[in-house]
């Protein structure tokens, strides 16, 4: 598709891996817009056998790239089969994961990738060692696709978090279009999260209603046929999105960029969505707002 920006997932040699592979598709399809996989392998370690012949790294980086290739065929295939109306393409790349979306995703429409539900010392070497970064330096949204995640509740929704911020602006705008995309509800969320303040009373919850009112308002006029719900829940940010996300089609986040979270993604926070969010992450930078 000449002059249409692509979507870019990120591929997972293991085919029974297909989450973000899948959800990245149905995006593609649902957006017409061309979709990019793109499969990153780390360099081989140099060294010479002791025997003598070809190195062996060439020798591995030959066998490498056999694999890449491989995985990537399937992967085109699987895309194909099942969404023929998408135009697919695959990039075989060498250098770590984060570096080379980081770099795809100058181009990019969206980046897709996915994540595996371990303990956080194993995921803090896998998946969110490629997520983070990726998120932090991306110029478009970063979708994070759980391979464990739940089946989306019926109706569908998606869930936004907002906090008055400009970037949660740019989140809303983002997610307002994937819930008219998905023709789903579209749950806008503002969490009092101030334990030393204890339950907020009547007027600070209108006042948060107020402030939430103000960054949605106007955002949806290009939507109206999206059923929009505001709420104002009291709680940690991480667990209430979390908790919200267990039914949801996608939970909507914005991030700063080039150097970490804002509002509800401050610091750990972020990482705890990672961790912790059974739906689609969206995270959406600043600059990809109005």
């Amino acid at each position: 598709m000449p002059g249409r920006t692509p979507i870019v997932v990120g591929v997972d040699p293991d085919p029974a891996r297909r989450g973000a592979l899948a959800w990245a598709a149905d995006a593609a399809d649902r957006r017409r817009l061309p979709l990019l996989l793109v499969l990153a392998q780390n360099l081989p370690t140099p060294g010479h056998r002791p025997t003598g012949g070809r190195p062996s790294w060439e020798e591995w980086n030959e066998s490498l790239h056999a694999t890449g290739e491989r995985a990537l065929r399937e992967a085109v295939a699987f895309v194909e089969s099942r969404y023929p109306r998408v135009g697919v393409s695959g990039l075989l790349a060498e250098g770590h994961p984060a570096w080379v979306l980081e770099e795809q995703a100058r181009h990019a429409a969206q980046v897709v990738l996915g994540s595996w539900h371990l303990n956080a010392r194993r995921e803090l070497f896998t998946s969110a060692a490629v997520a983070l970064p990726v998120i932090t330096h991306s110029p478009c949204p970063v979708v994070v696709v759980p391979e464990s995640g739940r089946a989306a509740r019926q109706p569908p929704y998606v869930v936004v978090g907002v906090d008055g911020s400009p970037e949660s602006a740019a989140a809303v705008d983002v997610a307002i279009e994937e819930a008219a995309l998905r023709g789903a509800t579209l749950r806008a969320l503002w969490v009092w999260h101030a334990p030393w303040l204890g339950v907020p009373d009547e007027a600070a919850v209108q006042e948060c209603r107020r402030l939430l009112a103000e960054t949605v308002s106007g955002r949806a006029a290009d939507h109206p046929e999206v059923d929009l719900r505001h709420e104002v829940l009291s709680g940690h940010p991480v667990e209430v999105l979390a908790k919200a996300s267990e039914d949801a089609l996608g939970v909507v986040v914005g991030t700063r960029g080039h150097g970490g979270f804002t509002g509800m993604l401050l610091g750990s926070v972020g990482q705890g969505l990672l961790h912790h969010a059974r739906c689609p992450l969206i995270a959406v930078p600043r600059a990809h707002g109005r």
